[in-house]
């Protein structure tokens, strides 16, 4: 998926998106969720604060 896929997921720009990829930005919430929506993973893997990709029932 490309960086411009992803920024017109989160209805985003790709230079908004690509500020989060480099760290310089931090998504907001609804973001968060979205993203780890999309790659299937938990909101603590998805910012570093689990090993466990997997949500949690």
């Amino acid at each position: 998926m490309t960086q411009s896929e992803l920024a017109g997921l989160l209805e985003q720009s790709v230079r908004a998106y690509q500020y989060y990829e480099s760290g310089q930005h931090v998504p907001e919430f609804p973001n968060l969720i979205a993203l780890a929506d999309f790659y299937d993973v938990s909101l603590d893997y998805l910012v570093g604060r689990s090993e466990t990709r997997e949500r949690q029932p």
